[in-house]
């Protein structure tokens, strides 16, 4: 068993010594100091240690970036833990974007703060290795500057336990990046628990995120967790997370600033341990302007803001993501097909508004019709609109009402790849609408079930 040095740094005599009795243990070795200078002395005299705990203060005295920055230069070997009797939001980001490894406010809860000493002290030093980077690499495939610009993003946010917003249009790679950021960071052996917010009701997000006791709901006999309970020492994915009401954003608020989740009939609160990362595929500033997003909750989720790319702003990228979908398109169709240059200069040349997704679903469909092992230019086309032949009318053949309106709806959602946000402006109405509609003309919203009512199965 291998020794961690841990070195905390408190003024408070007391303080310290309270510490060092919460993050004792066989495997570790304690160490104290009085302040931040002590502390840069001590590392440049002997080893530096896996950990530092140490308060900083942010926005006023003394400036904690700088004492974060000074240390991770020190060592970049050495993680770094601040507890902030401040705990704000912008210390926070200030200390995140220092470097700091976790940021926990006074006074914290014991058990959070074990809990956030383990994952820094379980995370691999030195995100910068090679076999780190190649891993990134095959997770958000491409070449071309904005995605070696994401890349270097989700990097930076995957070694820290602060909340995430990722913003992309549909189809853009959103949830990837959210693999991507748990796998590579400190909480990859922990669960990954993903919630859809645009498919749920008030009353379903909040049973799915904070969970109720036995007896609250009507034929529930046990006490049912919720996703940030379910989700502790991992990642819970808030997908969507725009697309909830303004009074689940609030409650949604609460939980992140308290870092606790009270279930619903539940007697007391219980401390939160899962890492927040949310998607949206919104404007999210424009949400935000008109009064549909909490600014409030904005702050909190952006600690780090990563904006994915569209396909259409890395066109270098084409060839890889080619080959790669091509190759598990063709594993599972138990056969080797192949794309000629010319087909993927056709590849490249196209719009993509269904992005990534988009692409990956043409070439699983071009691998399982294609009559040659060589997909070639005259074989990458753009699709007729949905159920119509080429320069067809839409009506010739007299549909009902109800035929017609599906028609245009499954039209509408080929055209943008399955965006519900841009199909439901197109139709002018809003994505509860697009739903309700949806379900009544038995229309399928996305993904290979959308393929097959285009052709009226």
């Amino acid at each position: 068993m291998s020794t961690r040095t841990v070195l905390i740094v408190d003024g408070d005599q007391d303080n310290a010594v309270v510490l060092s009795h919460a993050l004792a243990g066989p495997d570790r070795e304690i160490e104290v100091v009085s302040s931040a200078q002590d502390a840069l002395a001590r590392m440049a005299e002997s080893a530096p240690p896996d950990l530092v705990v140490t308060e900083c203060v942010f926005g006023a005295g003394e400036n904690g970036a700088d004492v974060i920055n000074a240390m991770r230069r020190a060592s970049d070997h050495t993680r770094v833990l601040v507890i902030s009797s401040a705990g704000t939001l912008d210390g926070a980001v200030e200390a995140f974007r220092a470097g700091a490894a976790d940021y926990l406010g006074k006074p914290c809860d014991p058990h959070l703060l074990r809990a956030a000493v383990d994952r820094a002290l379980a995370q691999p030093t030195g995100t910068g290795h090679p076999a780190a980077a190649a891993a990134l690499d095959e997770r958000l495939l491409g070449r071309a500057p904005a995605t070696l610009h994401l890349r270097r993003h989700v990097q930076q946010a995957a070694s820290a336990s602060a909340p995430v917003l990722i913003v992309g249009e549909s189809g853009s790679g959103k949830h990837r990046v959210a693999r991507a950021l748990h796998a590579e960071g400190p909480r990859a052996s922990g669960p990954f628990l993903s919630i859809n917010c645009a498919a749920l009701s008030d009353t379903q997000a909040a049973s799915a995120l904070f969970g109720h006791v036995a007896g609250v709901n009507s034929g529930d006999s046990s006490d049912t967790p919720g996703a940030f309970v379910q989700a502790a020492g991992g990642t819970l994915l808030l997908d969507n997370v725009s697309e909830l009401s303004l009074g689940m954003q609030d409650r949604l608020l609460r939980v992140l600033q308290d870092r606790t989740v009270r279930a619903a009939g539940a007697d007391a609160p219980v401390p939160v341990d899962a890492r927040v990362v949310a998607t949206t595929g919104a404007d999210i500033e424009g949400a935000i302007a008109a009064a549909r997003f909490r600014q409030g909750l904005f702050f909190r989720l952006a600690v780090f803001l990563i904006r994915v790319p569209p396909l259409r702003d890395r066109r270098q990228d084409i060839p890889l993501l080619v080959e790669h979908f091509s190759r598990d398109a063709s594993q599972r169709a138990g056969r080797v097909v192949t794309f000629s240059g010319g087909a993927i200069a056709r590849l490249r040349q196209l719009d993509w508004p269904g992005n990534v997704r988009e692409l990956e679903n043409v070439i699983e469909r071009l691998v399982v019709s294609a009559r040659n092992p060589v997909v070639d230019a005259r074989d990458v086309g753009v699709d007729a609109p949905a159920g119509t032949p080429a320069g067809a009318h839409p009506f010739v053949d007299m549909p009902t009402l109800d035929e017609l309106e599906r028609r245009y709806l499954v039209y509408a959602l080929q055209r943008f790849a399955g965006n519900r946000t841009r199909t439901a402006a197109a139709l002018g109405i809003d994505r509860r609408t697009l739903y309700r509609m949806s379900a009544r003309l038995g229309v399928p919203i996305t993904g290979a079930d959308l393929q097959s009512a285009a052709h009226g199965n």
